[in-house]
């Protein structure tokens, strides 16, 4: 199985159910994963059961013989492609910057090349004998982050 020829097959069914591919994986073995996101909301078990048994009727088990996990993306999963970016738009996320920077911020805008993130940060501020927090709002191309993902925050 090509990833190209089940993309090709089970993409109309996603997009017809508000949803979106992240990721579509084949092993060796013919162990099939399908990533899925939603476009607004979240992905539903029916989401997921009804992408599984609309590949099924598109690929005989007996002929593949392959393997099937239909998931939706996790919330500690680093994002991978734009459109979870963009549906993070205004929202926190967890980055990891390369050269091992991390930090939490607000996602202000996302595209192919870059992200900007509105963050604060304890600094030295000229005149001032303790460090205060000042806001920034910074663009970072993608060649300088490592990962974003979510930010889970619990209350």
């Amino acid at each position: 199985m090509k990833v190209s020829e089940i993309i090709d097959a089970i993409e109309s069914e996603i997009v017809a159910r508000g949803l979106y591919i992240i990721e579509v994986t084949v092993s060796k073995d013919n162990d099939v994963e399908v990533t899925i996101e939603s476009e607004e909301g979240k992905v539903e078990l029916e989401d997921c059961v009804a992408i599984s048994r609309f590949f099924e009727t598109r690929f005989d088990r007996e002929t593949e013989d392959y393997s099937l996990t239909v998931t939706s993306a996790g919330l500690d999963q680093p994002f991978k492609v734009l459109k979870q970016y963009i549906k993070a738009v205004g929202k926190k996320v967890e980055v990891q910057l390369k050269g091992g920077k991390k930090m939490v911020a607000a996602l202000e805008a996302a595209d192919e090349e870059s992200i900007t993130l509105r963050y604060s940060q304890k600094e030295a501020v000229e005149g001032k004998k303790k460090k205060e927090v000042v806001e920034h709002v910074d663009r970072f191309t993608m060649d300088q982050v490592n990962s974003v993902r979510p930010f889970i925050e619990f209350n």
